[in-house]
């Protein structure tokens, strides 16, 4: 059954090609709200015995006892499922533009310190340089009242209501059919990089302990969204997106992985690829999500694509997330490398640095490209490791830390550990992006959080990279 899965998947592919033409607009047959239902529920349902990750209070779903069990025997093994998104990336034709990957702000407009809300601080004061002091390319959208949205900074196109849910299988086997159909008038529909759906983030969203408590992490003005619970399912924050984009190795120990954003709780997180998710289909700008760095032989490498320069260097030692604020702020004072104009680099910035070709575990380094360097750390077990990178945006989640406004978000350039039934594993993959609590006593970290349902790794004290405008 799974090699005829995959023949299909790969027949279909070929058979759509996946055009980059667009049709007129008032003779093309659509798909109506009821087809593409029938769509998603003509292909066939996830594997039993899936277990979903469990709940944001860090309890495991179902009232299992411990952390959640891991599910193994994917419908495609990595090296399947790694050959249908390169026939997907072809398809599409992606290649890199000056100006090509514009990074939509965060819309975080609120300062926070380790533990409040606070008024906006000024230079040379704590917390000074974190997200809300920089509002860079604020998010701006067109409803088209067509049922798509427009981004007016990415120049994407985007299926304005994802349906129902469905497998990252079905929903290459949808794809073919959407864009047979010309859907919405188009027939050059894909499905997004884990880089173009990060576009949509918004992180004036929250996570409480309820959906009522809750404020998605995207704009419901533009985007149709649905909690988990208001879905029948046993959580308010299963509510995933998946993406195209596939990790190179496995997670939890053999599973199939493909990168997802969660709307509902703010965090990258690599899935189990018979996952049912949501799927927000896009099209348009072909340059977006990628790279062109430049060695600029000074300590620096700018990014034409997304116009920003990088310290090819990190910090070099962990740091809490209020010193990594003091950091910038330091480096400044010094001129560092000839610029004062450095910053932690807010969530979405950081993100677009990581390159999901790489990895501890399968490239035996760092997902970021080879001019930059990261400094080697051992993690809680005592393993070479890369580190998690701080970013200046706060993330607004009770599970991350009991105490309010006390998580930081940050991504993983090395692997996303955790710890499930005693055993040390990649939980989410290099590339991942989710929050630590901003202060704590040094010599308790790193340590496996064991309230969390998949044990991540917390860290508290996370390497910096800083960023500048062009």
């Amino acid at each position: 059954m799974k090699k005829s899965l995959v023949a299909s998947l790969i027949a279909v592919l070929a058979i759509t090609g996946c055009a980059n033409t667009s049709a007129n607009d008032t003779a093309v047959p659509q798909i109506l709200p009821e087809q593409s239902q029938q769509v998603a529920n003509d292909t066939a349902p996830p594997p039993e015995g899936y277990v979903p990750e469990g709940n944001n209070q860090g309890q495991p779903p179902n009232g299992q006892s411990g952390p959640v069990g891991m599910q193994r025997g994917s419908t495609l093994t990595v090296e399947e499922a790694n050959n249908i998104e390169a026939q997907l990336l072809e398809a599409v034709g992606y290649s890199a533009q000056v100006g090509g990957y514009p990074i939509v702000d965060t819309n975080q407009t609120i300062f926070y310190s380790n533990d409040a809300i606070i008024e906006a601080p000024q230079v040379g004061e704590a917390f000074y340089g974190q997200d809300a002091s920089f509002t860079i390319n604020a998010p701006s959208y067109t409803n088209n009242e067509d049922g798509t949205i427009t981004d007016n900074i990415t120049g994407l196109m985007w299926q304005q209501d994802p349906g129902e849910k469905l497998t990252w299988p079905e929903a290459v086997e949808k794809l073919a059919m959407v864009n047979e159909s010309e859907y919405l008038g188009y027939s050059d529909w894909r499905i997004p990089s884990m880089k173009e759906l990060y576009s949509l983030v918004d992180f004036s969203g929250a996570t409480g302990r309820s959906s009522d408590t809750s404020t998605p992490y995207m704009d419901t003005n533009y985007f149709v969204f649905t909690y988990g619970d208001a879905a029948g399912e046993a959580r308010f924050i299963d509510s995933q997106m998946l993406t195209s984009t596939i990790y190179d190795s496995d997670t939890m120990n053999g599973t199939t992985t493909v990168f997802g954003y969660n709307f509902a709780d703010g965090r990258i997180k690599g899935y189990e690829i018979d996952k049912d998710f949501y799927c927000y289909f896009v099209r348009g700008n072909t340059s977006y999500g990628q790279n062109l760095f430049i060695d600029n032989q000074d300590g620096t490498i700018s990014d034409e694509a997304t116009s920003l320069m990088w310290a090819q260097n990190d910090s070099g030692v962990g740091k809490s997330w209020e010193e990594a604020l003091a950091f910038a702020n330091e480096m400044n004072e010094q001129n560092y490398l000839g610029y004062s104009d450095w910053r932690v680099p807010n969530i979405k910035e950081l993100h677009s640095i990581i390159d999901y070709t790489k990895s501890p575990a399968t490239t035996n380094s760092p997902a970021i490209d080879d001019l930059f360097y990261c400094t080697p750390i051992l993690n809680s077990e005592g393993e070479d490791d890369y580190a998690y990178y701080w970013s200046s945006t706060t993330h607004e989640d009770l599970s991350a830390s009991p105490v309010a406004y006390n998580a930081g978000s940050y991504v993983v350039f090395g692997t996303g550990i955790g710890k499930m039934n005693g055993e040390v594993m990649d939980v989410h993959g290099a590339g991942s992006q989710r929050s630590d609590p901003k202060t704590g006593n040094a010599e308790d970290y790193p340590s496996i959080d064991s309230a969390a349902p998949q044990g991540d790794e917390q860290r508290v004290y996370n390497m910096v990279r800083l960023v500048r405008g062009m």
